[in-house]
């Protein structure tokens, strides 16, 4: 192990929070999750510009997750030794020129090869980073690690998203593409300066005893755990980006918001989601189970009132209490994953959920096209409240056989 995995390791050992270190993550993240959504604010010029129904910029999102799903089990074993700090730099990299190529695309034929490839860095990027901060603070603090961590994919809905959608509403969805893709070269250099490596192949989930290393046994550690987590990761954001995908015609054409505010609505949206990091970090970090539950619960209830509000100010009300809801939960059950596996599993439990996620990114966008095209925008919620039911079940049934055990 080099001198600075091993200076990171003992950091962990002894309780040090590398508060740096998850900073750099978060930035890493906002740049990749922006990035990632830039398609879902730029609908409208994108169809215009690039000759193609609005449902086909949609599935732009699709096009790039299922690049994750079919690609990232594959890659991350063909760089299982690769070390993980050098790995980040790399994908990052990756993913900034295919950013870049993509605002310079000629036709939409271009736009779909540049998400591709986008895809096939950005699932090597979330299966590292995900286990990452696991790896820098002991289980007490992963709640509080994985906050600050996720707080630059809520950053990128209150900013990312936001302004990404103003500069291509002002002059030009390009622009947007290549800002963030200069941004990802930043992230990159900073993660080179800061981010300490990690031995990511060390048997962790071990205690020594002398020179013999025994396993420890965890109770809240399980493959069912893991298992629901992801299932429920799917489900939710499933329904998630069927939805949030056709944000923008929902509120502009549904519910009548006057497009030039829809840049402020969708910072609104963001502003909600930061607020359910700080959230986390002060309390539902620490409880994660009942803060999924929660999340879940008003995102029902949000759900039923965007399906049937007529109203503009009810229907925007909705909105922030849903990106409240939905800016705690992927963070929860990240830190419900990485509570069920076992510490040596860790990059396989992360892999599990980055499919998972995508999965339920690139059907959600399919789906969202489909009720959009044939039921129109006021079908999208029950899609999203129909996710979240079918999570809560599975939930409920998981901890009623753990009751039983």
């Amino acid at each position: 192990m080099s001198e600075r995995a091993a200076t990171g390791e003992g950091q962990r050992a002894a309780g040090h929070f590398p508060i740096a270190a998850l900073l750099v993550l978060a930035l890493a993240i906002f740049v990749n999750i922006s990035i990632e959504m830039l398609p879902m604010g730029l609908v409208l010029p994108m169809s215009r510009e690039l000759g193609v129904s609005e449902s086909a910029v949609g599935l732009l999102v699709s096009v790039f997750a299922f690049t994750v799903v079919l690609s990232s089990t594959t890659l991350i074993r063909l760089t299982r030794r690769v070390p993980r700090h050098r790995l980040v730099i790399g994908v990052l990299m990756v993913f900034a020129v295919a950013t870049i190529v993509g605002a310079f695309a000629p036709t939409y034929e271009w736009v779909v090869a540049s998400r591709i490839v986008g895809g096939l860095a950005h699932g090597v990027f979330w299966t590292v980073v995900g286990a990452y901060a696991a790896y820098l603070v002991p289980k007490e603090q992963i709640g509080r690690a994985v906050a600050i961590t996720s707080a630059g994919g809520s950053l990128a809905f209150v900013l990312g998203l936001p302004l990404s959608t103003l500069l291509g509403q002002a002059v030009g969805w390009r622009a947007s593409f290549a800002v963030l893709g200069v941004a990802c070269l930043v992230a990159a250099f900073a993660v080179w300066r800061v981010l300490p490596p990690v031995d990511h192949l060390a048997d962790v989930a071990t205690t020594e005893t002398g020179s013999i290393a025994v396993p420890v046994a965890d109770p809240d550690k399980s493959v069912r755990g893991v298992v629901i987590a992801v299932l429920s990761t799917t489900l939710a954001m499933t329904g998630q980006y069927a939805f949030y995908t056709f944000i923008a015609p929902y509120l502009v054409q549904h519910a009548g918001l006057p497009e030039p505010w829809l840049s402020p609505a969708l910072l609104a949206y963001g502003v909600m989601g930061a607020l359910a990091i700080v959230l986390i970090a002060v309390w539902l970090g620490r409880h994660a189970l009942a803060g999924v539950v929660l999340c879940m619960v008003l995102m029902l209830a949000t759900m039923v009132v965007l399906a049937l509000s007529t109203v503009l100010p009810l229907t925007l009300a909705a909105v922030l209490v849903w990106g409240l809801a939905m800016g705690a939960l992927p963070p929860l059950l990240q830190t419900r994953v990485l509570h069920a596996s076992e510490d040596r599993y860790l990059q396989p439990a992360m892999a599990w959920y980055t499919t998972g996620f995508n999965s339920g990114i690139g059907a959600g966008a399919v789906v969202g096209a489909l009720v959009f095209d044939r039921v129109g925008a006021g079908g999208l919620p029950w899609v999203l409240f129909a996710g979240v039911a079918v999570s809560l079940v599975l939930i409920a049934i998981d901890r009623a056989l753990a009751r039983r055990r």
